[in-house]
């Protein structure tokens, strides 16, 4: 087996991604390829697997002008907020108390006409979109209120907390954590070049998707320098002191100085 030859045969141009059958364990459909700006990252899918890393290739000319004068893309729609997106702490504040988070801090809204609490997605400190939780018995629980792939984050260290939601997101975002909510079920190519920016990624999502935790963090190798799987004794937005202290510890761990 000769990666480098099936990566040079599949010649991706840059943002293109293919899926084959692994030439590791043979498994169908689990190998995937993608040039991120000259950087083919590969990884293998199946938890039986190891074969993943990346390689560098040059940047053809359109490759480079397309990514000096990108072509407009649904993610570069302007997000227009819908008139019911108001700011109204009242008609939170049971939800922000339950759940121990400042509405001010994390800049919530509320959607009066679905009564739903909305946790705005920033790009740039712009708002590119929103994920509004609902309050009520609405259905879906989680609404996403615009088109971005963008996944909802909130804190300011270098060190991202990959969970599923966004009180996880808000609850455990803080200086040296970003707390990172992939607001959906698979990682894409957007999320994984979100988290590319981090220096170490600990992927935590719910007690019961442990075979989705190892899975994201197979696919994160190759994106970022330290990838984490972390088994948790609950969701992390309900703050379980074993899940604490486990998070400190790999926070000493990696040399971070952490007052969760």
């Amino acid at each position: 087996m000769n990666v480098n030859n099936i990566i040079n045969d599949l010649s991706l141009v840059n943002g293109e991604s293919k899926r084959l059958d692994c030439p590791s364990c043979n498994r169908t459909n689990t190998f995937t390829v993608t040039n991120n700006m000259g950087t083919i990252l590969y990884n293998c899918y199946s938890n039986n697997c190891s074969l993943s890393g990346k390689k560098n290739v040059k940047l053809s000319s359109e490759d480079i002008r397309k990514s000096i004068s990108p072509t407009t893309t649904e993610n570069s729609i302007p997000f227009i907020k819908p008139d019911c997106l108001v700011k109204d702490n009242k008609a939170i504040s049971i939800f922000c108390k339950k759940w121990d988070i400042d509405p001010d801090e994390l800049g919530l809204l509320y959607d009066v006409k679905e009564s739903r609490v909305v946790f705005p997605v920033l790009e740039s400190g712009v708002m590119v979109d929103a994920s509004g939780r609902s309050i009520t018995h609405r259905i879906p629980k989680w609404k996403r209120y615009g088109k971005s792939s963008l996944p909802y984050s909130y804190g300011n260290g270098s060190v991202a907390v990959v969970v599923e939601d966004c009180i996880s997101a808000a609850i455990v975002g803080s200086d040296v954590y970003v707390g990172v909510a992939v607001l959906g079920t698979s990682l894409s190519e957007e999320h994984k070049r979100f988290l590319s920016q981090f220096s170490t990624a600990i992927v935590a999502l719910d007690p019961d998707a442990l075979p989705k935790t190892i899975q994201f963090t197979k696919e994160l190798r190759g994106y970022v320098d330290t990838v984490v799987a972390f088994k948790l004794t609950n969701d992390l937005k309900y703050r379980h002191p074993n899940d604490i202290e486990k998070l400190t510890t790999l926070g000493v761990k990696y040399g971070i100085n952490i007052n969760t």
